[in-house]
Formats: C-alpha cells, sequence, structure tokens
C-alpha cells in the first residue's frame, strides 16, 4: 500500500475509507480522501498510539488492517495474470493492450472487504426499469423510497461500500413481486468494471440472477462480463487497432477527452508494452 493523505484520490483511499467505516467511523466511501477521512484517521492514530499526522503510511496501514480483520480474505477472488494472457488470447489482442484497458478502466478493486462485489445503486435507472416491467414508479416514490426511487439521475444519494447494499435491499424490498427485484439488480452497477446490471442478457446472460452470481466469484468473471460487453458493443477492434479516442468515445462517453481517457489508455499501454 502506497502512503496516502489528504486530498489524494486513488483506490488504495477508497479500501482506506472501507476500513474506516467497518471500524465505525462516518465516512463516506469513496476514493476521495476528505476532510471527514482525515478527521477519523487521526482520531484511529490517536487511539492505537501512532503519530498523529493523518498520514496513512505503513505503520497507520498495517494497525488498520490489523483490526479490522474478521477472518474474510479475498486474495483468491482477485484478477490474475493468466486471467489477463488468457483475455488477450480470447480476444486477439496484445497482453499490454488489456493491461492498460484494466489499468484505466477497471475500478482498482471489485470486492468490498467482507467479500461482497462492489456495487453503486442507481434510483434514476430503477425508475425506469420498473417502467420497463409495466410498473407506476411514481406509486412508490414517497419519502421513504427518496433515496432508491427518483426520475433524475443524481449523485445525492450515493453512500459508496456495503451501504450500497442496503439501497439495493430496500429497492428489492420495496414489494415482493419478482419484477421489482429484477429492477433493483439491474438498477447497479457491479465489480472491477460497474457494468450496469440491464447489460446482463443483451451481453449473454439466461438472467439478471445468473449475472449477479458471477459476479459473487471473482474478478475473472468480472473480466468476462467485460469482455462480453466489449464483444456485444463492437468495441474489441478498437482496441486492437489501438484507436484510443474511438474506443473512449464509444466505452466513456462523450465527456472522454475532459478525462482525458484516451491519453490515459496510450500512456498505459506504452508503459506495459515496454
Amino acid at each position: 500500500m502506497r502512503t496516502i493523505k489528504l486530498g489524494v484520490k486513488s483506490s488504495e483511499v477508497y479500501y482506506l475509507n472501507e476500513l474506516l467505516l467497518k471500524l465505525k467511523y462516518s465516512v463516506i466511501v469513496s476514493d476521495s480522501f476528505t476532510v471527514a477521512t482525515d478527521r477519523a484517521v487521526r482520531d484511529f492514530q490517536l487511539k492505537n498510539s501512532l503519530v498523529v499526522d493523518g498520514i496513512v503510511g505503513l505503520k497507520t496501514w498495517s494497525t488498520l488492517i490489523e483490526k479490522g480483520k474478521n477472518g474474510i480474505s479475498i486474495n483468491n477472488k482477485l484478477l490474475s495474470e493468466q486471467d489477463l494472457i488468457d483475455f488477450a488470447n480470447e480476444h486477439n489482442l496484445e497482453l499490454a493492450v488489456i493491461k492498460a484497458v484494466n489499468e484505466v478502466e477497471s475500478g482498482g478493486k471489485g470486492f468490498l472487504v467482507d467479500g461482497r462485489p462492489k456495487i453503486l445503486f442507481e434510483g434514476h435507472v430503477f425508475w425506469r426499469q420498473l417502467e420497463g416491467k409495466g410498473i407506476n414508479p411514481g406509486t412508490y416514490a414517497n419519502a421513504n423510497a427518496k433515496d432508491i426511487l427518483y426520475e433524475n439521475q443524481t449523485k445525492k444519494y450515493y453512500v459508496g461500500g456495503a451501504a450500497e447494499y442496503t439501497r439495493l435491499e430496500k429497492a428489492i424490498n420495496l414489494n415482493q413481486d419478482k419484477r421489482f427485484s429484477d429492477a433493483a439488480k439491474c438498477s447497479a452497477s457491479w465489480g472491477l468494471y460497474q457494468i450496469m446490471g440491464y447489460n446482463a442478457l443483451t451481453i449473454g446472460y439466461d438472467t439478471i440472477d445468473e449475472f449477479v452470481e458471477k459476479m459473487y466469484l471473482n474478478e475473472g468473471e468480472h473480466l468476462k462480463a467485460f469482455g462480453l460487453y466489449l464483444k456485444t458493443n463492437k468495441l474489441i477492434g478498437y482496441l486492437r487497432d489501438k484507436k484510443w479516442a474511438d474506443f473512449a468515445s464509444r466505452y466513456n462517453g462523450k465527456g472522454y477527452r475532459t478525462n482525458k481517457y484516451d491519453e490515459k489508455l496510450m500512456k498505459a499501454y506504452l508503459k506495459f508494452r515496454a
């Protein structure tokens, strides 16, 4: 783990916030080292006889991980070198290309510290999914459901980490009709590549439940789903020809230039090729 502090934005910060939340600190699980994260780190350092500087280095990392142990290991679920080699061979792509895409487009880690796949629930998608199944979402849109069911996209109700499962379960239990469960699972993005559940059937899974079951297995399954998504949307060719801008515009959307996804992909490719 690298040393991190206030202002840093990275996958290590996401893991840090997961650990802090597990230790009952009031932080939002995200990849941003916020003032709330800094406050929690300093309190943790103070209570564990560490230097109170807000910097998460070797000693603070070691103590956090030790304190946060619960007997669950997700090491056997993580993406391996062989997974990437197999993917490259299957799709006739350079390994360096796959490693570049994995570095830039993955969320850093596909599982929470409790072993469940990382998700993000989208209430506006839930609204559309219910409509698509012949259900009037307005009937269920009340004050109690305001954080899981709304018509327009917003980040207001994101909570991150394991708390996203609380939102998902709340959506599933809004009604015992199986359509609500399916709509809810389709309204979350899943795993290492945060693929929306509503893609499940179009990319080759028989049901949304089958897709979710696969997401629980390991990051290798996340990579397979990612490959199915790329193949279905005819994006593999752009990677084979190293057309980074074309790939980024279709995968990341119109804002790819702002976030320099094409440049990041090219730089990562050159790094791995070397």
